[in-house]
């Protein structure tokens, strides 16, 4: 009997029933439950009551995963507040290389054009670029970067693409002065391109607009007639396009009409010009009086001997 209760371990703690009892218990309280939700109202009750115990705790268990989620939301914002800069720098800097692309692209084509024209007239060249304008705005001149080391010389004509800028009045070692000839005090001898009717053109002190000053009214002159150079004067080279008539004014209570053109080359629009630098082309003087007469008064008659 003492070999016997020796091997029996001791009870430190209370035996509650076997675990198939318990197991038995909570089914048929399951099932006790069940028939109760289904049958009454208090079940569902109890866990709306239950539910707004626990919420405080549901949220504060649920804090660490929000506070994680909000940290995870503050870093993705940051990456695409930084991605949005990085996307606007590139866009303005490809902004910034289109719209040198495209002046780059009107540059050459002007500069084409520039070269067609040198190519046209037989007189030799020199291409200059126009560094500013007096800040006078009342004066029409511009400022080119070629001088006196470059072969410019005061006097000469400076052309465009399209035809007449103005010409040269001061010229410095490395620099030059152009007075346009939209300033007031600018003429160029001229001649209608439809008649031939020769005259003399004059600025206006506009950008944009030129006066053909002391004509009849009675001159045949039309709107959209083509001013060209008539050579008159040994300056400028015949036949470079200056100007067209835009508007005439006729008065007969006066003798003479208000005829206002508008230049043909961009006076203000380019940054390259062309400078006339060799001599204009004069017909050669010949000691042979004869060498004058038409052909046809050179011929002597034979009336015989």
């Amino acid at each position: 009997m003492l070999r016997g209760y020796m091997h029996t371990p001791p009870q430190f703690f209370k035996v509650g029933p076997s675990p198939l009892t318990r197991m038995f218990f909570f089914v048929l309280l399951s099932v006790f439950i069940m028939i109760a939700d289904s049958r009454s109202d208090f079940i569902a009750e109890a866990r709306r009551v239950i539910g707004v115990a626990i919420s405080p705790l549901q949220k504060l268990a649920y804090l660490p995963f929000s506070l994680q989620e909000k940290v995870d939301q503050y870093i993705s914002d940051f990456k695409l507040i930084e991605e949005i800069d990085h996307l606007r720098r590139e866009y303005l800097t490809s902004r910034h290389d289109f719209f040198r692309l495209q002046a780059l692209a009107s540059e050459n084509e002007h500069l084409r054009a520039l070269l067609g024209a040198a190519r046209q007239t037989e007189i030799q060249t020199v291409l200059a670029e126009i560094l500013y304008t007096p800040r006078d705005p009342f004066s029409r001149k511009i400022t080119l970067g070629k001088g006196s080391s470059n072969g410019v010389k005061p006097g000469q004509v400076v052309i465009d693409d399209l035809g007449v800028i103005g010409q040269v009045t001061q010229v410095f070692p490395w620099t030059s002065e152009v007075t346009l000839i939209t300033d007031k005090n600018h003429m160029v001898p001229v001649q209608i391109d439809r008649n031939g009717l020769r005259t003399v053109i004059s600025g206006a002190g506009k950008n944009s607009e030129l006066e053909l000053r002391f004509l009849s009214i009675n001159t045949d002159i039309r709107e959209g007639d083509l001013l060209a150079t008539s050579g008159i004067g040994g300056v400028y080279p015949p036949g470079l396009p200056v100007g067209r008539v835009a508007h005439i004014e006729y008065d007969r209570s006066h003798k003479f009409a208000r005829i206002i053109c508008v230049p043909v080359a961009g006076v203000d629009r380019h940054r390259q010009v062309l400078v006339l630098i060799g001599s204009v082309p004069t017909p050669e003087i010949s000691d042979n009086p004869e060498s004058y007469a038409p052909q046809k008064n050179r011929q002597t008659k034979n009336y015989g001997t």
